[in-house]
């Protein structure tokens, strides 16, 4: 009961609180213009209430930057909204013209935003979670950062912004699920939609994503050992050494040989296999106690797999898929269980093969940013009563354009589960390519988002 009291008192205060951190987190607030090469970019902050069917309730904020091209600065333009992947992930940080942002600049004025949680909105981390009481009360509140509540965030910033006009919308990856939510929900906010790698099963719950995306996993990984032939031995080595040695990286992650298995997250961008390649290949280093991983290895390594700058993407990524009211129940590792040659010893097959987007309950115990959040990742992870985030039947009477790209065995979303859900949109046009993989908006930007754009306009 003491605990019990002790959140209690936390969140009678977290409303004063939440309002002084999000000021904090958002510079206190204080809006500004800044200039890069072609470039002028404006702060925007945004109160918004955290439960939406409550809007007289608690506020949270939502961070926002407005880029336009410095030539174009007072011109009257449309605007675009980009929504990023994740969950869990704030918009980019651009760097002059560059990328998808260079083209868009062409016809818009972009807005990227911070989606709440994440970035220089109110933010939702080990640091500041435990301002919202018990482990309890802080799964309560993160049930309000799923795509619905994103949507509706938008719409909020969009009236402030823009009145009654509607807007373009880029979704990448997760971006690409809100944007269906969007399409569902509210419809009259939306000009146009441009999906690059996010088209969701509209009916697929987090089992059903798993099981498909454990084949695609195998796949993968034995492509980049046709591709890398010494990587599989290499890669044993290490998982070897991993199940005698105790490694904790520089950042305290523990490294068992599950958690180096999830290094396979690589294999779904264009340049993943090589780097995987090149971090596996000068992994050990001579020492007095005999070979040991590298510090080089390590931190590579730690990067990669940290979650101190993304949580929520552990703590609600399989909540993203919930929609029929029932617990996903850690989906990832039981349906894990269904295919026995992802384990750690190799298996029945005999091969090594790593993983790739997938959240464990073993990761609570590994990843030091997590390891506070427990808890919380328990009871999200057994929480009831999710609601549904897409209408088919909206979907199916859409009028607004849409067009996306569909990556061909896109590593993390489903490429049938896309396909099937491109046929249920109304009007929809896909781009299947094999040319990019699931980065394509980062890695070919101009080219992805000039050809969405043709689509949309029915230019192509």
């Amino acid at each position: 009961m003491p605990e019990a009291r002790a959140g209690q008192d936390l969140a009678g205060g977290v409303q004063r609180l939440g309002g002084a951190l999000g000021a904090a987190a958002a510079g206190a607030a204080v809006p500004s213009v800044l200039r890069q090469p072609g470039l002028v970019l404006t702060d925007h902050h945004f109160d918004v209430p955290l439960d939406h069917d409550d809007p007289a309730g608690e506020q949270i904020r939502v961070y926002a930057r407005e880029v336009v091209a410095a030539s174009r600065q007072h011109d009257e333009l449309p605007w675009l909204v980009y929504l990023q992947g994740g969950p869990g992930f704030p918009a980019g940080r651009p760097v002059g013209r560059e990328n998808w942002l260079d083209r868009a600049l062409e016809d818009y004025r972009v807005l990227l935003l911070d989606q709440r949680g994440t970035g220089r909105s109110t933010p939702a981390t080990r640091q500041t979670l435990p301002l919202r009481g018990t482990p309890a009360q802080q799964a309560d509140y993160l049930a309000h950062f799923r795509a619905d509540s994103i949507v509706r965030d938008c719409e909020h910033i969009r009236r402030q912004l823009l009145g009654d006009r509607p807007w373009t919308v880029l979704g990448q990856s997760f971006g690409g699920f809100c944007a269906v939510t969007y399409l569902s929900h509210a419809p009259e906010g939306l000009a146009e939609v441009l999906i690059t790698g996010g088209l969701p099963g509209l009916g697929a719950d987090a089992d059903a994503v798993y099981r498909a995306a454990y084949p695609r996993m195998e796949r993968k990984v034995l492509a980049h050992y046709a591709r890398y032939p010494g990587d599989e031995a290499a890669a044993r080595r290490i998982a070897a050494h991993l199940a005698e040695h105790e490694e904790v990286l520089a950042d305290g992650t523990l490294l068992s040989v599950e958690a180096f298995q999830q290094l396979g997250i690589l294999l779904g961008t264009g340049d993943g296999s090589h780097r995987l390649h090149y971090l596996l290949e000068d992994a050990f280093v001579g020492t007095v106690a005999g070979p040991r991983l590298s510090d080089a290895f390590g931190e590579q390594v730690a990067a990669i797999l940290s979650h101190a700058h993304c949580p929520l993407y552990a703590l609600l990524h399989e909540a993203i898929y919930a929609q029929d009211g029932t617990a996903t129940h850690w989906a990832a590792e039981r349906v894990r269980a269904e295919f026995p040659q992802f384990a750690a010893d190799g298996g029945p097959g005999g091969r090594f093969l790593f993983t790739g987007e997938t959240v464990h309950p073993w990761m609570l115990r590994t990843h030091p940013a997590l390891r506070p959040l427990r808890h919380t990742a328990e009871l999200l992870a057994e929480r009831k009563g999710w609601t549904p985030l897409y209408d088919p039947e909206q979907l199916a009477r859409n009028t607004v354009p849409v067009a996306a790209a569909v990556y061909h065995d896109d590593l993390y979303v489903d490429t049938a589960h896309s396909l099937r859900t491109a046929r249920a949109i109304r009007g929809l046009r896909t781009w299947v390519t094999d040319e990019f993989e699931h980065d394509g908006l980062r890695a070919g930007g101009r080219t992805v988002l000039d050809r969405l754009l043709r689509l949309v306009r029915d230019e192509a």
